[in-house]
């Protein structure tokens, strides 16, 4: 890689701690040796707390976490002596990237002692390995915190303020193709290694989060997410294909079908809030009762699947048909409820929006033979829906490939995600097409796009219609998944997903307009609960505050639409690489972003 821009800061302003930067330096790698060799140690003398960390020479749960955050602060401590090989990994050699790792190992280190003295009842139940591991996680901090940032006259947070980056040259095919490579294993790994941590486990959960955080922050700021989005998006077909290879291979990583449960949960969402993303981030229309949409392709498709408790209980689809149903169902929903509502905009659109879901909700509860006709039982809902049986595979039976056991959520996992394939071919297509260029225009200026020629209640109109067939798509699975099909879920607040609140805060974390932030956006959203058993009861109050934090640190999401950048941004305050599609995601961000 060669550096095309030089840094356009000239002066740097000492750290607060008063040392040299000889000594900041060693002060960093000797903590980050320290934090290492730790987690060789005893951190408690009992195996009451979750990982069972009382054995010498063999780290476990957390601290196999903060062996990962030691190693990551000493590689980038190494960075600041310009050792050969790894001046990649720090390009401007800037203070902010060593901080944040340092700071990964200390927050890992210092949570699981102050864990292991709550839930142990004191401090007393530390052996000395617990000790050194907090002090040792400490020195990096306080060396980080010596070392001079280029941000004159803003203190503390000129540390995390991204400094500029060179921009990346380009590598040979092979070796691009190698590095999307490596970066795809690092992600399935870290994936496969936070679903696999047992619910019972929220503290090594916790800990996996914040190693998680603050080592991501600081790969940001040291510019290697930037230059990985830059490559990624010069060979995306093969990013692609990496993507969903990873995706296919995770079942094979699992010895419990539940975490493929988890997966499948998950895409099912994803998949949802794909077909929201029409609505809301490309085309600006807020909808708060998407859900009913979901709701309408899992009942259809349970009426026409074979079920003994449905009206047309002589009636069994095979899944083609079925899926073909539950999209048609919510289709033709969409129009009806579309074509005399999109005539309303901002908030007048979105009180109508959420009076339809509510309606769909108390319709289906009403539909039970008592108080209006019987189709859907009302609050029994339609259940013992069979597995589905395609081509003569039995998704419901547990088969074995290649010396692998696939239980059945890992069967409908393969089969989530053909789907998700086929609805982020169908979004990307539409999102670059003629209409989805319209489509940006309305969310942009609706009056403006009138006055250029476009129709712009047929345009909202057909994006109306796309996502909720899209999302009757991934209905029509989650029925056969789920085995029933019930009223209670398809609200617009709940305890658990699905609930539009869900898949509208899953569009927004993750980034609206995109195709990989409502992917990562559902993923946090449901598996930070999933495994942070005690966040259950306030799962609306955490996403409050999450989305608080959000929109006041990076309000265009996670992973960002270089034209919500450019709309959150100041003029300059970012450079942004050109992009191949609007549904390009940024690849180099400067200073503030």
């Amino acid at each position: 890689m060669t550096d095309t821009i030089t840094s356009t800061t000239t002066t740097a302003e000492r750290g607060p701690v008063p040392l040299p930067r000889a000594a900041a330096r060693l002060l960093i790698a000797v903590g980050a040796v320290g934090t290492i060799a730790s987690t060789f140690l005893s951190w408690t003398w009992t195996s009451d707390f979750p990982g069972d960390l009382t054995v010498y020479g063999y780290p476990a749960g957390l601290q196999i976490l903060a062996l990962v955050a030691g190693a990551l602060t000493l590689l980038y401590a190494l960075t600041l002596w310009n050792v050969p090989g790894l001046r990649w990994l720090n390009p401007a050699n800037a203070t902010s990237p060593v901080l944040l790792t340092a700071l990964s190992a200390f927050a890992v280190c210092w949570f699981t002692g102050i864990a292991i003295a709550v839930d142990l009842g004191g401090l007393v139940n530390l052996e000395p390995g617990g000790f050194v591991a907090m002090a040792a996680s400490a020195l990096p901090v306080v060396g980080a915190l010596a070392l001079p940032h280029p941000a004159p006259g803003t203190g503390f947070r000129g540390y995390l303020t991204k400094p500029d980056q060179p921009r990346p040259g380009k590598l040979s095919p092979l070796s691009e193709r190698l590095i999307i490579t490596a970066g795809t294993a690092v992600a399935l790994i870290a994936f496969t290694y936070g679903i696999g941590i047992d619910n019972d486990a929220s503290e090594t959960f916790i800990g996996f989060l914040l190693l998680f955080i603050f080592a991501a922050w600081g790969l940001v700021h040291s510019g290697l997410v930037d230059t990985y989005a830059t490559i990624s998006a010069r060979h995306k077909g093969f990013a692609a294909a990496l993507a969903f290879a990873a995706a296919v291979i995770f079942p094979f990583t699992q010895s419990d079908d539940h975490n493929a449960n988890i997966g499948v949960n998950i895409l099912i969402f994803a998949t949802v809030a794909l077909g929201l993303n029409i609505v809301v981030g490309l085309t600006g229309l807020l909808d708060l009762g998407y859900v009913a949409f979901l709701g309408v392709g899992a009942y259809a498709a349970a009426l026409v699947s074979g079920s003994e408790y449905s009206r047309f209980s002589g009636v069994q689809f095979p899944f083609w048909a079925a899926a073909l149903t539950g999209m048609a169902a919510s289709l033709v929903f969409g129009v009806l409820i579309g074509a005399p509502t999109l005539r309303l905009r901002g908030d007048y659109l979105a009180i109508v929006t959420l009076g339809f879901g509510e309606i769909f909700r108390i319709t289906v509860n009403n539909l039970d033979g008592d108080s209006g006709p019987d189709i859907t039982r009302g609050p029994n809902g339609i259940t013992q829906i069979p597995d589905l049986n395609i081509f003569g595979f039995n998704l419901g039976a547990s088969h074995d490939i290649a010396g692998f056991t696939l239980g059945r959520f890992a069967n409908y996992l393969f089969l989530m995600l053909i789907v998700t394939a086929i609805v982020v071919l169908v979004f990307t297509r539409a999102a670059d097409s003629r209409i989805g260029r319209s489509w940006i225009a309305i969310r942009e200026d609706e009056t403006a796009a009138t006055a250029m020629g476009i129709n712009g209640f047929r345009v909202k109109l057909v994006a109306f219609a796309l996502g909720a067939s899209l999302a009757g798509l991934a209905g029509s699975v989650m029925a056969h998944v789920n085995y029933s099909v019930n009223p209670q879920p398809y609200q617009f607040a709940g305890a658990a997903p699905p609930n539009s609140a869900f898949l509208l805060a899953a569009v927004v974390l993750g980034g609206m307009g995109t195709v990989s932030g409502p992917l990562l956006g559902a993923s946090v959203l449901y598996l930070v609960p999933e495994k942070l058993q005690f966040l259950q009861n306030y799962e609306l109050f955490a996403f409050g505050i999450a989305l608080i934090i959000l929109m006041r640190f990076r309000p265009e999401g996670i992973i960002a639409n270089r034209r919500r950048q450019l709309e959150f941004h100041e003029t300059g305050q970012l450079d942004v690489p050109e992009q191949a599609t609007l549904t390009d995601e940024p690849a180099v961000t400067k200073a503030g972003a």
